[in-house]
């Protein structure tokens, strides 16, 4: 696989129609469902290609001496206004505003140029033509709207779009920008923890989320393990919190490494806006935003491999960064592990699998058989050993449908979309 064909994020747009995809070559690639047919009704729910876009170049930075990467960091997709549909793609430091647009007329019978396109002979011109639009093959088309640059002096990390759908915001390690759809030439910065000495530097941001229905209201994560609410009706400047949720570190699994595993990758309001999931390296935990002293719930995600951190360490996966998802309902949660292995967890029975998304398993129709991790002792025949996890195959990101059961795990450069079974 090359380098730049690995899928770098995953998104559904607000009505499950549309899936995006993009990779780190700085392609966005759309998906669209398959409408149901009356002679195939199991078609429906198949996703086809229905626009692949460049979004982002390769630049360099000549003052920094710099190269940044054309890797796509995160697509967030506007509510659809009218025929066309809009989203938001990120890379490092520079946010574009696309719309995808179908084409299926087109139009005929100019006076001043041929059907060419050539300007023709003014002299030649006798007769007036009224032009017409003619029927074509649909065509779609992905133009950029906005582009959104030189906001941020360091790697932008997530972008996330307002509930008043007129603002967004774009998050770095150290600052969150908050931008008007329209405006391209300013932000207005409404975090800022660059200390004045950067020796002093502690701790960085690593996610920020708007509250689906509050527009005063946003969460950031930090490396350090804490997640700060904010509301920008309090000051324009949103410097300190509102609340701060933050767990004490249990000291008897105190070890060299808990600082890093700490840190959180993401973080996620629930559909309903009361609860928000954050992930780190080993667990995630969905906290009541009502009670900020622990969470309410604590999900171990791969815990085998607490004995491990040592080699991860050194193979640089500590530092993987795994997203987290809820379902439509807020009922169940998903994440990803290593070797293509994903992780569901049900928030009312308590259960949880193992599934992997795979080539083996991924004809159509194929059901998905949950997985086991062995750790030390005799191992089961259908059980894997911790030992013989492949630590390049990993799922970081994933997206669920907003009301149906299908969700989109991306391993590598491979899409896997599964869904529950019909009928």
């Amino acid at each position: 696989c090359q380098n730049s064909d690995i899928i770098s994020t995953v998104e559904f747009n607000s009505t499950g129609e549309l899936l995006a995809t993009g990779d780190k070559g700085g392609r966005v690639v759309v998906f669209q469902r398959e409408q149901e047919s009356k002679n195939q009704p199991h078609r429906r729910g198949e996703y086809n290609v229905y626009s692949t876009f460049q979004s982002h170049e390769p630049e360099f930075d000549y003052l920094k001496s710099l190269e940044i990467e054309e890797k796509i960091n995160k697509i967030r997709w506007l509510p659809q206004q009218n025929a066309a549909y809009f989203l938001l793609s990120t890379n490092d430091k520079t946010v574009k505003l696309w719309k995808i647009s179908e084409r299926d007329k087109r139009p005929e019978g100019y006076n001043l140029k041929d059907e060419d396109g050539r300007i023709r002979d003014p002299t030649t011109i006798t007769a007036l033509r009224v032009p017409v639009l003619r029927p074509m093959d649909l065509m779609v088309e992905a133009t950029p709207r906005r582009v959104f640059s030189n906001g941020h002096t360091y790697h932008i990390n997530s972008i996330s779009i307002n509930s008043d759908y007129e603002t967004y915001m774009s998050t770095d390690d150290l600052r969150i920008n908050l931008w008007n759809l329209e405006i391209t030439n300013r932000s207005f910065n409404i975090v800022d923890i660059k200390p004045t000495n950067m020796e002093e530097l502690t701790e960085v941001i690593t996610a920020a989320e708007f509250h689906p229905h509050q527009c005063n209201t946003f969460v950031y994560s930090s490396s350090k393990g804490s997640i700060r609410l904010c509301d920008m009706r309090a000051a324009a400047l949103c410097d300190s919190h509102s609340k701060f949720f933050e767990e004490p570190e249990d000291p008897s699994n105190r070890s060299f490494f808990s600082e890093i595993i700490s840190s959180i990758s993401d973080v996620k309001f629930s559909h309903s806006g009361r609860y928000l999931m954050t992930r780190d390296y080993l667990t995630i935990k969905v906290w009541d935003l009502n009670m900020e002293n622990k969470p309410l719930e604590t999900y171990q995600v791969h815990d085998y491999l607490r004995s491990k951190l040592c080699s991860l360490y050194e193979n640089d996966c500590i530092f993987d960064k795994f997203e987290c998802v809820w379902n439509g309902s807020d009922s169940v949660i998903m994440t990803g592990s290593y070797n293509n292995f994903f992780r569901m967890f049900d928030r009312n029975t308590k259960r949880d699998v193992t599934l992997e998304a795979s080539r083996e398993n991924s004809k159509p129709r194929a059901v998905l058989k949950p997985r086991k991790v062995c750790v030390g002792g005799k191992r089961r025949k259908d059980e894997i050993s911790v030992d013989s996890l492949d630590f390049s195959k990993k799922i970081l990101h994933t997206a669920w449908h907003p009301n149906e059961n299908i969700i989109a795990v991306a391993a590598t450069n491979n899409l896997y979309i599964f869904q529950d079974k019909v009928n």
